[in-house]
């Protein structure tokens, strides 16, 4: 598996928020069809974890939420698995509760696709091996989507299933944003990432230690759309780490002299000490941490 990717000094993302409409059945879902244990609860938000320690995602209940249909904001959350097999056990467990998934095989990786009850988007998947990864002279990834051999990857299964497996991680996140150049102004000039995929004028692909990507960004849906409303269900927020205080806080100034919004956090609502946040151009918030 690719742990590396997900390690300091790279800039990862390690747990995403969303906004539910009815927790309990969220929660369900989470925990019988994607593998998830609940980690700790309340009466509208829910921690959720593989290993009984950390969390990677957490949700909210929204009272009398409205859809995100026609916002920015999430277009999936991707869970990265660490082998091949692993992605073949899930894909068994979803047959068996006859789960219906999309998928895509993007050369660097195998990914399945699905929806929750709200209509947020989830990808899990298995990165194949660093050195079949294709890069050319300007550093950019080869990645496509053509059809996942499922038979192949089932046949790499050995039929247990307990769970999101040890060493699960938030492979990346997705976002649909409003506007692609001053997206990418905002994560390439103040936050550092490199592009490393383009798809014509709607999409393109971020990462940090030549990752195929760490963040998505997409206006196939989304182009000049507004921010998501409170009352919405989707993307609450996202968390980034990153590698040291003191870089942090080159970060925090860089987008304080850019004007961003800028908010400072004490602590992460999931554990842990927050640094701060901030909003992007489509206005969906970031928070971070140098924590692991």
């Amino acid at each position: 598996m690719t742990t590396a990717f997900h390690k300091k000094p790279n800039q990862y993302v390690s747990h995403v928020q969303l906004k539910v409409s009815n927790l309990q059945r969220s929660i369900e879902y989470y925990k019988t069809i994607i593998g998830f244990d609940v980690l700790e609860q309340t009466a509208d938000t829910a921690y959720l974890t593989f290993d009984g320690k950390t969390s990677l995602l957490s949700l909210v209940e929204v009272p009398n939420a409205i859809s995100s249909q026609g916002f920015t904001g999430l277009y999936h959350f991707a869970l990265l698995l660490p082998t091949r097999k692993d992605l073949g056990n899930v894909i068994q467990h979803f047959i068996k509760h006859n789960v219906r998934i999309g998928a895509g095989d993007h050369h660097v990786s195998e990914a399945i696709y699905l929806n929750d009850p709200d209509g947020n988007g989830i990808e899990i998947y298995a990165d194949r091996p660093t050195d079949y990864w294709k890069w050319d002279a300007q550093d950019h990834v080869y990645m496509t989507t053509e059809q996942v051999n499922i038979q192949s990857v089932l046949a790499e299964a050995d039929g247990k299933w307990d769970g999101l497996p040890e060493g699960t991680v938030m492979g990346h996140i997705h976002l649909s944003v409003s506007d692609l150049d001053k997206t990418e102004a905002f994560y390439t000039n103040l936050l550092n990432y490199d592009v490393v995929t383009r798809y014509g004028g709607q999409a393109l692909f971020i990462s940090t230690g030549k990752y195929h990507h760490h963040i998505g960004l997409n206006t196939w849906h989304s182009q000049g759309r507004p921010a998501l409303p409170e009352n919405a269900v989707g993307l609450a927020s996202y968390t980034v780490v990153l590698k040291d205080d003191e870089y942090a806080e080159q970060i925090k100034s860089a987008l304080q002299a850019a004007g961003a919004v800028v908010e400072d956090i004490a602590s992460l609502p999931y554990g842990g000490q927050a640094k701060f946040s901030t909003i992007d151009p489509s206005g969906i918030r970031i928070i971070f941490t140098t924590e692991e």
